[in-house]
């Protein structure tokens, strides 16, 4: 083509894009949001926290309202002895609660090592939301949280306390694989909107040394996402986890093109590589992306994720590296 043809071309396509309404840079994005239906996912089989969430979604809540609330079902959940109230305590008896949320804007808030409050994601989210921090811990998260109108509670239940003292016996420190001692429960919700956010809480390894803190606080580590793109989030062994900053590399893998079930795939086999014990542990990855598109992988068999999509909530079994 001449190049006074070639001008005269590009400019009348040019002058014809600028004179489209219809037609965005959202729309020539290539992750952007193929569906208009929400969804909610949740780590392990927590049907009923996924599920709260999902309605919220189809009754035209936000991404980040839906999460927080979805998560408190568990963290209120005092037969759930991995989240919030009624979690397994340190070898010294103390209930230690880590939590962190994530905004479709990339805002984030966390806490860690925080006693006496029951919803630590909530008090997560007002970190995020009115501090010029990310993360509070221990006494100064506490004291933030009474500030703001959280009620100080004691986070020991009986039979927390019982099953504690049974294990003072013989200290027997070690997880055992998709038992619930060392659980969390991680969230990704997109609107109708097509937003995304994320949150993650849990009472840590039951029986973990003071002050041990996981990945699920951790931005990158336990909960990543990126509204462009998609989000992940990570259960089982923490260390694991913040060693590979698990959920940011599955974003990034996605924002290169891979799905989420590829980009969960790459994440833990990364984990098993660099981890000769990896056969000792437990590690599992969920992930969303802006098509709604949902991955899941894990070390071992028997990880499954939750899902409520189209007014149904079902339990998906995630494919494993062995």
């Amino acid at each position: 083509m001449k190049r006074r043809n070639f001008i005269k071309t590009t400019g009348m396509s040019a002058a014809a894009f600028a004179a489209t309404p219809s037609v965005s840079l959202k729309s020539l994005n290539p992750f952007s949001t193929m569906q208009n239906t929400p969804i909610s996912i949740a780590t392990w089989n927590f049907q009923k926290a996924t599920k709260k969430a999902g309605e919220m979604l189809f009754q035209g809540a936000n991404a980040l309202d839906a999460v927080e609330q979805g998560v408190r079902v568990e963290e209120a959940n005092l037969k759930n002895t991995t989240v919030g109230n009624g979690g397994a305590p340190d070898r010294d008896g103390n209930v230690t609660l880590d939590a962190c949320i994530m905004s479709p804007e990339g805002d984030a808030g966390a806490v860690v090592y925080l006693k006496h409050i029951a919803h630590p994601v909530s008090v997560a989210r007002k970190v995020m939301e009115e501090t010029p921090h990310v993360m509070l811990a221990g006494e100064g998260a506490l004291q933030f949280a009474l500030e703001n109108g959280f009620e100080k509670v004691d986070l020991l239940t009986e039979e927390s306390e019982k099953e504690w003292k049974q294990w003072l016996e013989h200290k027997h420190y070690k997880p055992i694989i998709n038992i619930e001692n060392h659980d969390t429960i991680g969230m990704l919700c997109i609107d109708e909107k097509g937003d995304i956010a994320g949150a993650c809480t849990t009472s840590g390894l039951a029986y973990k040394m003071n002050g041990r803190v996981g990945d699920s606080p951790i931005i990158g580590a336990g909960l990543y996402l990126d509204n462009e793109i998609g989000g992940a989030v990570a259960t089982g062994m923490g260390e694991a986890v913040m060693k590979s900053v698990g959920s940011f590399l599955i974003v990034e893998l996605m924002r290169q093109g891979k799905s989420p079930q590829e980009a969960c795939e790459i994440a833990v086999k990364r984990i098993v590589a660099q981890n000769r014990n990896y056969e000792d542990f437990q590690v599992a990855f969920v992930a969303l992306n802006k098509k709604g598109e949902v991955g899941s992988y894990c070390i071992h068999k028997g990880f499954s994720y939750a899902k409520y999509q189209n007014g149904e909530i079902s339990n998906n079994p995630s494919q494993f590296y062995i």
